[in-house]
């Protein structure tokens, strides 16, 4: 993975515009052949099968079929084309989160935020750190939060809650990726890596010095133990004693 870009770098206020079609009507003539959704929609297609440092305006446009210039009459530039990018791909599913309880509710955002990484890898180089507000973020936030509020928690704890389970999907889709582009940029599958370094393991843990990871059980590297939903439900396990201890107040 390259290094991150970074949302909110562009110009704020053409960006809140674009997202929130705010901005000057164009005036009466012709349809116009480009519009913002296409170009978005392009630039979504060449980060999905090329990486984000793919996307540039010149690309874009040849995806498009047009000339570089005349995108600039839609959006200013990468930096705010990248915030509507975001909020297009987030936008939220209904069905994702329509649950019962709050469990299930994160649950299903997880697994689908999973999903999402998998299927656009390049928002794992994207800082947003300070994220720009659009309809798209808006609504994920309202669909969430409406989700979890009957865990009775305090509205920071509630904020903290979706933090916390972004965050450990991040890290986990973030793992896979690089799992991915190793083997990928190598000469050897992820097997073929591990038996080349069998013999050595084997010998150091012949030696006696190291008797925990010795007497460690044949399936422990099991590749298909399910570490996701492992630490998933863990954190929603915790997740409910706090619930509770709320509810005991």
């Amino acid at each position: 993975m390259s290094s991150a870009e970074t949302s909110g770098s562009g110009d704020l206020a053409r960006t809140l515009d674009l997202l929130w079609n705010t901005g000057p009507r164009p005036s009466r003539g012709p349809k116009p052949a480009l519009t913002l959704d296409r170009i978005v929609d392009a630039a979504v297609r060449v980060a999905d099968a090329e990486g984000l440092d793919a996307v540039t305006m010149r690309r874009v446009a040849t995806e498009l079929g047009t000339g570089t210039m005349s995108l600039y009459r839609y959006v200013p530039g990468k930096a705010e084309l990248l915030d509507v990018m975001l909020d297009r791909v987030q936008r939220p599913i209904e069905s994702q989160l329509a649950a019962q309880g709050w469990r299930e509710a994160l649950e299903g955002l997880a697994r689908e935020s999973l999903v999402l990484f998998r299927a656009h890898p390049w928002l794992l180089q994207v800082n947003q750190s300070r994220p720009v507000m659009g309809p798209g973020a808006v609504e994920s936030m309202e669909l969430v939060l409406s989700r979890i509020r009957p865990m009775g928690l305090p509205d920071p704890e509630l904020i903290s809650v979706v933090i916390m389970v972004s965050g450990y999907v991040a890290g986990v889709a973030r793992g896979q990726l690089y799992q991915e582009e190793a083997e990928s940029k190598s000469a050897m599958t992820d097997i073929e890596f591990w038996q080349a370094q069998h013999p050595v393991l084997e010998r150091a843990m012949a030696s006696g010095d190291y008797p925990v990871l010795a007497s460690l059980s044949s399936d422990t590297f099991d590749p298909k133990f399910d570490h996701f939903e492992f630490g998933l439900q863990r954190i929603l396990d915790g997740l409910a004693v706090l619930v509770d201890r709320h509810a005991g107040r």
